[in-house]
């Protein structure tokens, strides 16, 4: 899966972008990622490793749920009180929105070794940590993930050496958004939040370390990210090659995709994206499904091990 980097590295962007056999954002993420400077070390719990968000909208009433042979996820909508005294559903995060929210929310916790975290001055500065243009839409878009996150209720079943572990938690305790609608910038969004108690002492023992840089590049894509995320905890853990159907990948990423076959096809497309920042994936695309063989992890063992200490 590193044939574009090795292309790139030989020939440049410019002649690479002229192959047909690669999509343009296949070469334009990689090309980025190799280009990118700013580096950083990111971190998420290992239970979204397994089990990720819907990557579209579902009705506001409706629960999420991801079963594996290794994780049950189930995601539940919160509800908030109206000025009638009403009760109105919020509806489960989604999209690579709510996964940058989450990934920034894990990162900053383990960085500071703190459930409580530092949004920024401004709203505009925490987009931009973020990788997110500081838009118009953007701002809306994370305003409302962001009260879909502070809402909802997860419950993590995790299989593992024979033995199953339920994790039922709220991801944070306070809420990053007040309900005043006036400025998202402004008086309207909060300067500190804190992570739930259940989630950090979990996020603390079972972390994964991910490549800032590969999140930025692939930042408007959910499945690339979850497959990303998938690939760096999984791969540098392989005792020797394994073999993955597309019917356990399917259950895994295909939420909201009915037929195996446009799964396959958008699966391979996004794998693409994943693996062009992820130059040291050792995936191999087989009729049956994926071929994974031992990888270097995205983050190198000692690096992760300063990072926590910081």
């Amino acid at each position: 899966m590193a044939e574009v980097h090795e292309l790139l590295r030989a020939h440049g962007r410019q002649s690479v972008l002229q192959f047909d056999s690669i999509e343009r954002r296949v070469v334009d993420a990689a090309a980025d990622y190799l280009t990118d400077e700013e580096g950083g070390i990111g971190f998420l719990y290992s239970g979204w490793a397994q089990a990720a968000l819907p990557h579209k909208r579902l009705a506001n009433d409706e629960p999420w749920q991801v079963r594996t042979d290794r994780v049950n996820l189930l995601v539940e909508p919160g509800r908030k009180t109206l000025v009638d005294g009403g009760l109105q559903w919020i509806g489960v995060p989604y999209g690579s929105r709510a996964r940058l929210i989450m990934l920034y929310l894990q990162t900053e916790a383990l960085r500071t070794q703190s459930r409580e975290i530092e949004l920024g001055k401004s709203l505009r500065a925490w987009l931009k940590k973020m990788g997110i243009s500081p838009g118009g839409k953007s701002i809306a878009d994370v305003r409302e993930q962001a009260e879909r996150i502070t809402r909802c209720r997860l419950t993590f079943e995790v299989q593992q050496a024979g033995k199953s572990a339920l994790v039922q938690q709220l991801i944070v305790d306070k809420a990053l958004f007040t309900d005043d609608d006036e400025d998202f910038g402004g008086s309207g969004f909060l300067e500190r939040t804190k992570l739930s108690e259940t989630f950090f002492e979990q996020l603390r023992r079972h972390p994964v370390p991910i490549e800032e840089s590969a999140i930025r590049h692939i930042n408007r894509h959910s499945m690339a990210l979850d497959i990303y995320c998938w690939a760096a905890y999984r791969l540098h853990a392989l005792a020797g090659p394994i073999s993955v159907s597309w019917r356990a990948l399917h259950a895994q990423f295909g939420g909201g995709i009915r037929r195996l076959d446009h799964f396959r096809e958008t699966f391979q497309e996004q794998l693409q994206l994943a693996t062009a920042v992820y130059p040291g994936a050792r995936i191999e695309v087989r009729p049956s499904g994926l071929l994974l063989s031992p990888s270097d992890p995205p983050v190198a063992p000692r690096k992760t091990v300063t990072a926590l200490r910081r």
